[in-house]
This record gives structure tokens, C-alpha cells and sequence, in this order.
């Protein structure tokens, strides 16, 4: 997420660091402050958003776990009336809530881990904010002074890097796309087999239901 990488880089910034380099330092504080109060708002809102959507999806997995017990009370309904297809019908519904609720459950969990990041990146931006205005004339005082320094060298270096930087990410596309085509071209020769594998085992799984469900009307009758 762009924006806990905003805030994970505020929070690991070394303020004494960052005035010292500044040309202007009182305007460098003053703007570090704002950025922290402008990410502060915008962290408060996104754990809000993911503490609501996490409530949303719950519920989504509650309805279909609902919905998978209504589907299972109807294939008993019709075996009672010994009607084998419209049980088994009513179980392949069974599945797919099943499977539905599944799916949401993991999609709960990872909304959770997700607001509980947001919301320790609240806190600790908090506590650097805090620390950034506690310190904001102490630092301006001490660095406010005139420094030479080596902008033509850093630059240089700085531009060898990004270069280095450049090719080493082209290279790493080309090896990544390599891998991609590759995957494909398996995936296209193993997909239809394992389809066929795929409906097997779903069909045994669905017998194996409607004889669970006769068993136990056999033995509650």
C-alpha cells in the first residue's frame, strides 16, 4: 500500500539527519511536521475504511455459511422424499456457499492484518509527530548555518546509481516475463487434465455427501 510506505518512510526519517542536510532547515522542519499531520489524517481515514470493510465481509461470511446449512436442511428434505437428484442438486449448492463462505473467511483475516498495520502506523506517526514538534526549534537553532557542500560529487554518484538501478530493473523484467511465458505455455498443456481431475473428484465428493445425508436420515427418521 503507497500509502503505509509514506508513513513507514516519515516514521524512519532521522529528523537531526534531515535539517542537517537542508539549505533551508526552518522550512525543511516546518514542511516535515505538515507532511506527518497530512498522512496522520489520511491513516485515520483508511483504518476507518478497513475496520468497516472488514465488518462487510464478515457479515458476506455469515450469510453464505447461513445459506450452506439452509442448502444441506433441503438435500435432507429430499432424501426424505427419495428424491436423489434434487438432493444432489441441493448439495452442489451446498458446495458452492460452502466454498463462498471459505473464501470470505480469508478475505476477514486479511482485512484484520491489514487494519492492525494501519493502525500501528497511526500510533508510531503519532509519536514521531510529536517528536518532530517537540524538536522543531532546538533544531533550527543548531543548524541554522551557512554549509559547503559536495553537490557536483553526490550528484554524480547519485546518477551512476540510478543507472546501475535501470538496467539492473530491465534485466529483472526480462527474466520475470521469461518465467511468466514459461508458466503459461505448462499451464496450457496441463489445464485440461487436471479439469477432468477436478470434476472427478467433485462428483465423488457430492456422492459421498448424499450418502452422509441418507445415513443420517436412516438414522433419524
Amino acid at each position: 500500500m503507497a500509502l503505509l510506505e509514506r508513513v513507514a518512510t516519515l516514521i524512519r526519517a532521522n529528523l537531526n539527519d534531515l535539517i542537517d542536510k537542508a539549505e533551508e532547515p526552518e522550512k525543511m522542519i516546518k514542511q516535515v511536521i505538515l507532511d506527518m499531520q497530512n498522512q496522520l489524517l489520511q491513516v485515520k481515514t483508511q483504518v476507518a475504511i478497513a475496520i468497516a470493510d472488514q465488518h462487510l465481509l464478515l457479515k458476506k461470511q455469515k450469510e453464505n455459511e447461513q445459506a450452506a446449512d439452509e442448502w444441506v436442511r433441503k438435500a435432507e428434505m429430499a432424501v426424505e422424499k427419495t428424491q436423489d437428484d434434487l438432493a444432489r442438486a441441493a448439495l452442489e449448492r451446498y458446495k458452492s456457499y460452502e466454498q463462498l463462505a471459505a473464501s470470505f473467511k480469508e478475505q476477514v483475516e486479511d482485512q484484520r492484518v491489514q487494519a492492525e498495520n494501519l493502525k500501528t502506523a497511526l500510533s508510531k506517526l503519532d509519536q514521531k509527530l510529536v517528536e518532530a514538534r517537540s524538536k522543531k526549534d532546538v533544531l533550527i537553532a543548531k543548524h541554522r548555518r551557512a554549509r559547503v557542500l559536495t553537490r557536483a560529487s553526490r550528484a554524480q554518484m547519485a546518477i551512476g546509481e540510478g543507472a546501475k538501478g535501470a538496467a539492473f530493473d530491465r534485466l529483472k523484467e526480462k527474466v520475470i516475463h521469461a518465467e511468466a511465458v514459461s508458466q503459461a505455455h505448462a499451464e496450457l498443456v496441463t489445464d485440461n487434465v487436471e479439469d477432468q481431475f477436478v470434476r472427478i473428484e467433485k462428483e465423488e465428493e457430492i456422492e459421498k455427501l448424499l450418502a452422509m445425508v441418507k445415513s443420517r436420515h436412516a438414522l433419524n427418521p
